[in-house]
């Protein structure tokens, strides 16, 4: 019996874990239940599902992911200006992740990126855009769908 190899038309379920160049880990199933997904369903981005590519039940591979085929580069665009007032009953401070209302997305996420007197500008990058990661996974099942 041949083994299947995780392409389209698989379904996997795999333990990962990512992490950025310093080795902090940002996100990992280790310590839980495994990911389990369909090749090709949009789930994962791109440079991870090609990192995935002709892998095995039983495999385990560490792939370097640059930020055009992981969460993208930094866009300046996504960096928008506010006023302190318009968050009302929120003690700003740098850092601080704030959900925005989004009726296509329900909530959308942006970070306090600086607060200068009144102005607040918000960054809504993603957390990891711009960053060069480094994908870690362990291949437990793969199945045709």
């Amino acid at each position: 019996m041949t083994q299947m190899l995780i392409g389209p038309g698989a379904r996997i379920c795999l333990h990962f874990t990512i992490e950025l160049e310093s080795g902090e880990v940002v996100d990992s199933t280790r310590e839980k239940s495994p990911a389990t997904f369909e090749y090709g369903d949009g789930n994962l981005l791109p440079g991870f599902e090609q990192a995935l590519l002709g892998l095995a039940a039983g495999d385990r591979s560490r792939v370097r992911i640059a930020p055009e085929q992981g969460f993208g580069m930094h866009n300046p665009s996504n960096l928008q200006p506010y006023t302190v007032a318009d968050f009302k009953d929120i003690e700003l401070e740098p850092g601080l992740m704030v959900s925005f209302s989004d009726p296509s997305q329900g909530g959308l996420p942006g970070l306090v990126a600086s607060i200068d007197g009144d102005r607040v500008m918000i960054d809504f990058n993603h957390p990891l855009a711009g960053k060069m990661l480094y994908f870690d996974v362990e291949i437990i099942t793969v199945e045709l769908i």
